[in-house]
């Protein structure tokens, strides 16, 4: 494969990924329409094979924007944490059904594989832990956090329509909490506010009573899992986890990071909000299995390079 077309290129993992394809002598083009990412984050990743164009993939997409043939189709686009995708709630439903099947259309026409970016928000507050691939999930249909929980399922049962009635190979991915550089400083997720809150000296603010868990994959190694999924063989039809198995709580991730910022623990506690998961760890076995695929970067690693990053960013 020479040629893939990333939707959210311009995002904290899609930045990352193009970074990675670059480098491997892919030809990458990027749509984004820059409500969540930014071309600044694709820095490392200039140069003749990279075409990056400012679009919402929402909207039909004008074939005159890119004269080559695309080998893959990745989407990514689509805004992640709460904060943005409540801020944005109508988009995020758009980019998830309207923007997922023009990705899927792009690349039937091209005869390309497709990969689906989902979620493990597909799973809601589960009642299984770890929670596996044939997990359906407990999610609110109506919450506040629908738009994207909902939009994610919707894309994600689009996907397999597309695989079952057409000749698509495409493969979906449940991301768990990623993590690691190129995160905003506004994200509202837990990594970038600790991290914040501790390089300014604040309480972090731990919602609930901090008992809630989630396991924190590096954003390298979900790079690394993302690839293998584009390039790999027999995996059309597949749905995979992908995130770290290593589960923590939330008040000993807060330790985590005051210890790695060597500042004293302080935390701000505040009222849990609605439809917030209580327990979210990866069965991923099938990860193992079908891509030869486990996480390398332990958390303190990881939480050195983010913070590294973010200190440059702090004021």
């Amino acid at each position: 494969m020479a040629n893939a077309l990333i939707t959210g290129g311009a995002g904290f993992i899609g930045s990352h990924l193009v970074e990675r394809l670059i480098k491997e002598g892919w030809t990458v083009g990027v749509l984004d329409n820059l409500s969540t990412g930014s071309w600044d984050n694709l820095d490392l990743a200039q140069g003749p094979s990279l075409i990056a164009k400012t679009w919402d993939v929402s909207v039909p997409w004008p074939t005159e924007k890119f004269d080559i043939k695309w080998d893959v189709v990745v989407h990514l686009a689509s805004p992640a944490s709460p904060i943005h995708y409540q801020r944005l709630s109508l988009e995020t439903l758009r980019v998830n059904s309207r923007g997922t099947e023009n990705a899927i259309e792009a690349a039937l026409r091209d005869g390309a594989r497709f990969v689906y970016g989902s979620t493990s928000e597909t799973y809601g507050d589960p009642e299984v832990s770890p929670q596996p691939e044939t997990y359906w999930g407990r999610v609110n249909p109506v919450g506040p956090r629908a738009c994207y929980d909902e939009s994610k399922r919707y894309g994600e049962a689009l996907t397999m329509e597309y695989w079952r009635r057409t000749a698509i190979d495409a493969r979906i991915i449940r991301f768990f909490n990623c993590y690691g550089p190129r995160m905003q400083l506004d994200d509202g997720r837990v990594v970038p506010n600790f991290i914040r809150q501790a390089l300014l000296g604040e309480p972090l603010t731990v919602y609930g009573d901090g008992s809630q868990t989630r396991s924190f994959c590096y954003v390298s190694d979900t790079v690394e899992a993302i690839y293998r999924m584009m390039t790999g063989s027999k995996l059309a039809g597949h749905v995979i986890n992908i995130g770290n198995p290593w589960e923590m709580t939330i008040r000993e991730f807060a330790q985590a990071v005051s210890a790695a910022i060597e500042v004293p623990l302080q935390i701000e506690y505040r009222p849990l909000p609605q439809d917030d998961p209580t327990q979210r760890r990866p069965d991923i076995q099938k990860a193992e299995q079908l891509l030869g695929w486990r996480p390398v970067v332990d958390l303190p690693e990881g939480l050195i390079k983010t913070i590294r990053y973010f200190r440059s960013r702090v004021r």
